[in-house]
């Protein structure tokens, strides 16, 4: 079964404000074994919504829209889907008393375009909103030969995700086959998109009941593997068994076969091994120590760390000598295996980290262009350090920075 989620608002189609609800039922519908194949944001325009209904009605079974419920002008959902429907809107009697009955418990006049809220769908059932006034409505209709589910369920989230739990969840599962869909995520640290891809489509093309996604960012590729099947038992066995030959390939690019993020295998193995980490960055401006930060529990592997931005302060903060500066630039190799060692030295951590590079937009020059990062990593019995020159803005130059180091901290304790 394909589901289509549609949420209606012209806001939503500004930089102000974002569909978060469609995330929530797409998670909902997934774990009673419905796919969402569509999503679209549609504008408070009637003709394009009946459009936008219309053309999921021809390609979906289930179709679920968000939002265009109240009562002003702009909404406009009960009206399109009727539209699209070709049927009719009848003022809900019961529904008016209790829009009444509440503007009375809140002792307001009621204003008359609120009556809208009460208009249902010809052969639509009411599905009761708890929060709010705009009830949801749940048609079960032919369409074109076909049957089609439709429901329409308030924007507001704390209004959309009860009704639809209430209301729309156990709807579904009533009509609906058993299906169970399984899910897993492998994700690996600094190999390009195109050679993952390379390295897996072989192998993932011959699962054609298993949906593969590929998403790549500033170093990180995750690996989404989706399939759905009678039971769960079933689904998950065909889910691993591609796993585990996807695992195989990417051999130690791989870092998690769960979903775990790169900072969090890397606090994994400092808590395994009963290491300790430190930092001392320049161009990251601390947003290494901010990642590993943002896990629950960093602290009993993690002492802290750096932002050493000065040439004065790589001297006071990580024991850079101030003649290896100027001999080779706060940007050099040398200068990155002192801040590592440095740090580590000073706050007695087992592993520095030193990170010092051009993030650009502007200070490169031709020996030393944007995007040239030097990484050190130390432990008491050597140092390491890597040069890269990453691509991009001064953000995705800094995401990647990031990245790779710890990947390279991975690997050490590896």
């Amino acid at each position: 079964m394909k589901a289509e989620i549609i949420a209606v608002g012209s806001e939503m189609l500004t930089p102000f404000r974002q569909d978060t609800n469609s995330l929530y039922l797409t998670d909902k519908l997934n774990q009673i074994g419905v796919t969402v194949a569509f999503k679209s944001i549609v504008g408070d325009r009637r003709k394009d919504l009946v459009s936008a209904i219309r053309t999921a009605l021809g390609r979906v079974d289930i179709l679920l829209i968000m939002g265009g419920l109240g009562p002003t002008e702009d909404d406009l959902t009960r009206e399109a889907v009727a539209e699209a429907l070709s049927l009719t809107l009848r003022r809900d009697g019961a529904l008016v008393a209790a829009l009444h009955a509440r503007a009375a418990s809140w002792r307001i006049a009621m204003p008359q375009n609120n009556l809208k809220q009460a208009d249902v769908i010809e052969g639509a059932t009411i599905l009761p909103n708890a929060n709010g006034s705009a009830p949801g409505q749940w048609l079960d209709v032919a369409y074109e030969g076909y049957r089609k589910l439709i429901a329409l369920v308030p924007g507001p989230p704390s209004e959309c995700k009860p009704l639809f739990d209430t209301e729309c969840l156990p709807r579904l599962k009533a009509v609906l086959p058993p299906r169970f869909i399984a899910k897993r995520t492998l994700r690996a640290a600094m190999i390009p998109e195109s050679q993952a891809d390379k390295l897996l489509a072989p192998i993932y093309t011959q699962y054609t009941d298993v949906e593969t996604t590929i998403l790549a960012h500033a170093g990180d590729i995750q690996l989404h593997l989706i399939c759905g099947k009678p039971t769960l038992e079933a689904a998950q066995a065909r889910v691993d068994e591609l796993a585990s030959r996807m695992e195989e390939a990417l051999d130690d690019w791989l870092y998690s076969s769960q979903g775990d993020s790169l900072e969090q295998i890397v606090l994994y193995y400092l808590g395994m091994h009963q290491l300790t980490l430190a930092v001392a960055e320049s161009c990251t401006g601390g947003l290494l120590a901010q990642r590993i930060t943002a896990v629950p529990g960093a602290s009993r592997s993690f002492l802290g760390g750096v932002v050493v931005y000065s040439d004065p302060l790589k001297t006071t903060f990580a024991g850079v000598p101030p003649d290896l500066i100027a001999q080779y630039g706060a940007v050099s190799a040398p200068v990155a295996e002192a801040m590592a060692s440095g740090i580590r030295q000073r706050t007695g951590a087992t592993l520095g980290v030193g990170i010092t590079g051009i993030a650009g937009p502007t200070g490169g020059t031709e020996g030393k262009p944007v995007g040239l990062v030097y990484i050190a990593i130390s432990d008491p019995h050597k140092t390491d350090v890597l040069e890269r020159t990453f691509r991009g803005d001064r953000t995705r130059v800094r995401e990647w920075a990031t990245q790779q180091a710890l990947d390279l901290v991975r690997k050490r304790l590896m």
